[in-house]
């Protein structure tokens, strides 16, 4: 039975003092529901102020991104034992992080890699552009990210993954995917690709969430299909009681 698994994205969005205000408004309803896995992705500045008051729940903390390299000459970027200091997951191949940064699967894949060096869970996203979805390549494209993203990873770490299914035309749109296409898709371009990789128990292992406008009025409808998880959950993740409300709908 996998755990089911909300993760609140604040992208580039709160200030330390906000993020201390958002997190003390969100943990009472946070606390409330232990029987799913609740992280928070704050922007890298605020990671210490969240992880201090994060201490002594069980309410876990993610980055938003990593660079693949150990240390270096890399000016700006953040190195994974410099997440793991903070983190126990971070959010991987981002459609936003591949569509304005040019992040590719050989990217995902090295960034993936060096997450589990350190000790961090990656929640890698995949999903296809409206372009690609009106052209019925949906199946292409999303294969081709797991296959990619997770190329050459150990069978022995691939139960540890979390993947999130983000169709991009549905990222802050207002227009989220039907519960039952999104169940489809993650069950024939994520499980099965996963199948072939690592072989049926691990596919069955991986956790998988939908992201893409999800929100109060609409997880409970995605946490009912059987290939859902749970959620990545963008902007409602920046108000407290939005967000607590879709952690209580993915109990099972």
């Amino acid at each position: 039975m996998r755990k089911p698994f909300v993760a609140g994205n604040w992208k580039m969005n709160m200030t330390v003092e906000q993020a201390r205000a958002l997190v003390a408004d969100m943990l009472p309803g946070l606390q409330a529901v232990s029987s799913v896995e609740r992280v928070i992705c704050p922007p890298f500045t605020a990671l210490m102020a969240v992880s201090a008051m994060l201490a002594g729940t069980d309410i876990k903390l993610g980055a938003q991104n990593l660079h693949a390299k150990a240390s270096g000459a890399y000016t700006g970027e953040v190195s994974p034992a410099m997440v793991k200091e903070f983190c126990s997951y971070v959010i991987i191949g981002h459609s936003e992080r591949r569509r304005d940064f040019g992040e590719t699967d050989e990217i995902v894949n090295a960034k993936v890699k060096a997450a589990f060096g350190v000790g961090l869970m990656p929640i890698v996203c995949v999903g296809e552009t409206l372009e690609e979805n009106e052209s019925g390549r949906t199946t292409e494209v999303v294969t081709r990210q797991v296959k990619q993203g997770l190329k050459d990873l150990s069978p022995e770490l691939a139960p540890a993954l979390v993947i999130a299914y983000e169709p991009v035309w549905a990222i802050g749109t207002g227009r989220a995917s039907t519960a039952e296409a999104a169940n489809q898709v993650i069950a024939e371009t994520i499980r099965k690709p996963l199948a072939e990789m690592f072989g049926k128990d691990v596919a069955e292992a991986v956790r998988i969430l939908y992201g893409g406008s999800a929100n109060a009025a609409n997880a409970a409808e995605f946490f009912g299909m059987p290939e859902i998880d749970g959620a990545l959950v963008g902007g409602a993740s920046l108000k407290a009681a939005d967000f607590a409300k879709i952690v209580a709908a993915d109990v099972k």
